[in-house]
């Protein structure tokens, strides 16, 4: 049996700018984000019953490939052109709709799940490389920052090109000072409804925050900063990422001196919020502690 577990991501600034959309529009998108110490996990094995089992929120048991619903274990079983095998789906968190790339991190666990089943020897990018192709596949709205962000380990800003992806890795020392936490919206959206609706012209004003992050990544106020201006920027990228319940959560973050920096994870909508506290919130029931991953996307074998 393989077991192979894959972070979950959090961007901190350019978001949005990784669409494909925008990429061909403006010939380039950046992103800085980094994985978190909260993981999606695939279990794989060979199936002696001649049939593919897949185990998520739901079962399946099916003798053709063709005939698997669940998206993620249809199309990388396909692409690899797996023999019958039973497949176990789980992680962390409820991470459906999430804003943290869930289903991105999930191909991964599952490419790195094949990768140490078929001895093929992937590095992480290729194994991201692979990952986005097929997720294109189903979801031709993914963006090119999940996989990248999700597979490869540490504070990075990644550089996306119409032909080409390319990563590098940040100093991240002054986050090991931060009290970060996820609080979750308690909103489930499909975040294609609102990629479709995103104003790119407008999406553009992200991407400057990127170099000024970059360039005062060891500046604890100054990235309270930036991630203060890109929440409010995102804002108004969509008419779609606002709702009563975010405006909500939005305005008790607000009156909380102690929280220095807020925005909302992933498209919009719904998902969690980012959290960069003064003060610990541990015993806040709705808090959820969170780390930078420095490993990234990893598979053993039992």
């Amino acid at each position: 049996m393989i077991v192979s577990k894959c972070p979950l991501r959090v961007s901190l600034a350019g978001g949005s700018t990784d669409l494909l959309s925008f990429v061909e529009k403006y010939d380039y998108g950046s992103v800085i984000s980094f994985p978190i110490n909260l993981h999606t996990y695939i279990l794989i094995t060979y199936n002696r019953n001649n049939v593919y089992r897949i185990n998520y929120s739901n079962s399946e048991e099916v003798t053709d490939a063709d005939n698997i619903k669940n998206d993620i274990a249809r199309e990388v079983i396909k692409y690899f052109n797996l023999p019958p095998v039973t497949v176990m789906f789980t992680s962390d968190i409820v991470s459906t709709g999430s804003g943290l790339a869930s289903s991105s991190s999930y191909i991964i666990a599952f490419v790195s799940a094949v990768n140490k089943l078929l001895n093929l020897n992937l590095s992480q990018f290729e194994m991201c490389k692979i990952s986005l192709e097929i997720e294109h596949k189903f979801n031709p709205l993914t963006g090119y920052q999940d996989v990248y962000g999700c597979g490869i380990g540490n504070l990075k800003r990644l550089h996306f090109y119409k032909d080409k992806v390319e990563v590098d890795e940040l100093n991240s020392e002054v986050f090991n000072k931060f009290n970060m936490y996820l609080v979750n919206t308690n909103n489930t959206r499909k975040s294609n409804n609102v990629l479709s609706s995103i104003n790119l012209d407008k999406t553009k004003r992200l991407l400057s925050l990127v170099n000024e992050l970059e360039n005062n990544i060891s500046n604890e106020n100054k990235i309270y900063e930036i991630l203060n201006t890109g929440w409010r920027r995102k804002k108004q990228t969509s008419p779609l990422i606002l709702n009563d319940k975010i405006n909500e959560l939005d305005k008790r973050f607000f009156l909380d001196n102690s929280i220095k920096a807020v925005k909302l994870c992933g498209a919009g909508g719904g998902g969690y919020f980012l959290i960069l506290s003064e003060d610990s919130k541990k015993d806040c029931g709705d808090f959820i502690e969170i780390k930078i991953d420095k490993v990234g996307v990893e598979s053993v074998e039992f």
